[in-house]
Order: C-alpha cells, then structure tokens, then sequence
C-alpha cells in the first residue's frame, strides 16, 4: 500500500525523513540515515530486554498476549493438545504441517532409534558429583555430545542439520533421566523404544526392579500434553539464544546448551518451582486474603501471575488446570490445587490484579502436576525443556534458511569515561581501599 510509511521529523535540523513500513514494523536501519551531520554515526533504537523489538522473521509459532492466543503453524494449542501426540506437535514445528498415520509412524522410529547414548557419555555423566543439579548436568552432557558427533560443525548442509534434529530430540529424555537418576544414585535404565516418547521417558526415570515398566496412562497423557503446551513459545529469552548462539554457525549441540542454560535461570525456566514454593507457605485457603494483602503492599511476590507477552489468561494454563483434574484421580488431590484455585478466584476479582492484567500463566498450575506425577523440584526445568528442544531446533532450522541471516551483534549506548591519558602508577589514587580476603 502507497500509505505503508512514516514520517519522522527531526527537530535538531528540522529534516524530515519517510521510512517504510512492513508488518507493522521498521527497519531500525533505517534510522541510520537520521543524522545532525557527516560525522554522526545516526539514530539508534535503545530497547533494554528487547522489550519492543522484532530480531527476526518467523512461521514457527503465533502470540497474541492481550487476547490469549498461542497458536503453533496456524494451529491453535487447544486443539493440539487435545488431539494431537507430542511428535505429532513436534513434526508440525520441524516441517509446517501436521504428520499423516505413515509419516507419523516413520517420524516416531526414527526419533525414538536415536534414544540410546553413546557409552561414553554415560561415563562423562558419572564423573558429576553425587549431588550435582540435573540442568547443571544437562547442560554440559548436550554441549559435550558436539564432540561425539563432529559433523555437527557442518551448519550449511540441510541432511547434516536434519540428523542432529533427530538425535537431539531423541536424546534429550534420556539425558534428563539418566541425570536425574545420577543424583539418587541409581543405575542408568536403557531406553525401550516401544513404549513411545512420554512412556519412555517415564520408564527411564522411575523402573526399578520389575522386569517391565508399565506407565499409567492417564500420567502419561497428561506429560505429552505438557509437553505440547511447552514445545515452543516465540521469542523467549532462551529462544533467543538458541538463534544468537547460532547465527554464529556454532553446531546445535553448543547451541541448545546455551538454549538450556538460559532456560535454567528462575526466571525463565524456574518459575513453576517458585510457585510451589508460594503456595506451601500460604499453606491453607484462609490465610489468603492476608497473603494477597501482603501482594499489594509490595512484601509478597504473586508467582505464576503475570507474563511479559500476555495481558490476558495465558491459554496453556487453562488446558493445565483440566488435565491437572485427570491427574488427580490417579494419583489421589494434591491440596495445594484448592489454594491455587482459591487464590486464582480471590485474585481474578480484585481490582487490583484486574487493572494490571495480572492472570495466572502456565507455571502456575503445572508445578503441582508435575508434584502429584512424582517428579521432584529440582527436575521441573529438565522436564520444560525436553519439549522446547523441538521448539529451539525449529527455530534454529528456520533461522539457517534465513536469507537476512547474520550474526547477532546488538549494539550499545555507551555511557562511559570520555578519553583519557593513563597516569604513572605511583600517581594513581585508589577509588576504593584495599581488601584481601
């Protein structure tokens, strides 16, 4: 359209300047042109946190924060996670449409034949103290296996990226369970790739003696679901250095490492724990209205409210909160589901929350699934992100195939000294005394 552009006037020299506009978007290099003369470098955005700023073009997954929508490839995620299989989900991410009964069954053999580990990885998991955090060692075994499977480094070759996708999603719940078991100390259970992805991720973590695991099925319903819900969900800040990491053509393995460590900050991965924690100390339905109270005078954190992206209900804690039910009747009310639904009640009709679009967002219900099913704390962040490696690794694809691709280099306001020439040492004064340890 001819009216697609803006008009920006620059009241220093009185220039005026039309730059285009393209899905409600400008080039912030087009700002560059903006100067006060020959030897200014031009005009600059200043967005701390990228707050308001597109870094890049994608297809993979729709956000709507203000009116509660999250779609995957046009797909909305309640139909998703109603109907759909984890792989199914994870197809549709990878390759833009959903997998027919052939597809399905040829992605699923391929997948789960790349859950086993190389050896010698399970001796690098053992050389972790007994003690050491699952995402700690998660971490580090995904960044290592780069160096198991050196063709990684070949970014450019389209079947060579294909097949650490695979291996990568593959792996990813053995990794996170032999972790997990690392810390109990108890002895690395091998895949079995008949039982599927959730069932075998469940018989990974938790078989002990029987000669065959047998996942409730309701449990694992339940994990796929979550699995879906959590998969991939735009720009978020480990997204974001899945796609920084890789614009620098380091391999995927590095890549989603980084992707993983960034997840691993409270933050951003940790907040579902942070949840539980709140509503131990609540401890009872009663003593909310003094809790809330506490919210308002600014003593108490509200955790699990509020989202940068949504300014509505977050759609994946409405699906959490009805498999949360169906979770329940299996493995007997987790008590801390009423206070959570008391405190959503109390806090959705105080004008208070109402006014700063404050709703419950996913890791508010799903800290107390995941309690109920058995895993502990520390394992909450693993198992967020066993489903957003899919999420990463589209990303990360879509990113290669980039034609504006390059490496991410933001720039910065300096806010530093003006030149200055060095003094002798013995003419220096210290801004600050001298403290040895």
């Amino acid at each position: 359209m001819a009216n697609e552009t803006i008009t920006i006037v620059d009241n220093r020299t009185n220039q005026s300047y039309t730059l285009p506009i393209y899905h409600g978007t400008i080039r912030a290099m087009d700002l560059r042109q903006i100067k006060t003369g020959p030897d200014d470098f031009g005009l600059m955005t200043y967005d701390p946190a990228y707050m308001n700023t597109a870094a890049c073009h994608s297809a993979v997954t729709y956000l709507d924060g203000d009116r509660g929508i999250l779609r995957y490839r046009g797909y909305p995620i309640e139909q998703l996670a109603e109907h759909c299989t984890f792989l199914e989900v994870a197809y549709l991410l990878l390759y833009g449409e959903l997998p027919n009964a052939v597809d399905l069954d040829c992605w699923s053999q391929e997948i789960m034949a790349h859950s086993l580990t190389h050896e010698s990885v399970k001796k690098f998991m053992e050389g972790f103290n007994y003690d050491a955090h699952p995402m700690g060692i998660l971490i580090s075994t995904v960044a290592a296996l780069s160096t198991f499977y050196s063709e990684s480094r070949n970014v450019h070759d389209p079947k060579i990226r294909r097949k650490q996708i695979v291996r990568l999603i593959g792996k990813m719940p053995t990794l996170a369970a032999y972790a997990y078991r690392h810390r109990l100390g108890l002895p690395y259970v091998a895949p079995d790739p008949d039982l599927g992805y959730a069932k075998n991720y469940m018989n990974m973590l938790w078989k002990r003696l029987e000669p065959k695991y047998v996942a409730n099925p309701v449990l694992a319903h339940a994990l796929d679901v979550l699995f879906i819900l959590h998969a991939d969900h735009e720009q978020n800040c480990s997204t974001s250095t899945m796609r920084a990491v890789g614009s620098s053509n380091a391999d995927p393995y590095s890549t989603t490492a980084a992707a993983i460590a960034a997840l691993s900050g409270p933050l951003h991965g940790g907040a579902n724990e942070e949840v539980l924690r709140m509503l131990a100390e609540i401890g009872s339905k009663d003593q909310i209205p003094g809790f809330i109270q506490q919210v308002k005078t600014g003593h108490r954190k509200l955790m699990g409210f509020g989202h940068r992206v949504y300014k509505n209900y977050d759609p994946r804690a409405r699906i959490i909160k009805r498999v949360a039910e169906e979770v329940f009747e299996v493995t007997g009310r987790n008590p801390k589901i009423d206070t959570a639904i008391e405190l959503e009640r109390i806090a959705l009709s105080d004008d208070y929350f109402i006014s700063r679009k404050l709703y419950p967002n996913v890791d508010f219900y799903s800290g107390i699934i995941y309690e109920a099913m058995g895993f502990t704390p520390d394992q909450f962040t693993v198992l967020f992100g066993i489903p957003r490696t899919v999420g990463w690794l589209a990303q990360w694809q879509e990113m290669m195939e980039d034609p504006e691709r390059k490496i991410a280099r933001p720039r910065q306001v300096y806010t530093g000294e003006d030149k200055r020439d060095v003094v002798p040492i013995e003419l220096r004064v210290p801004k600050t005394p001298l403290v040895l340890a």
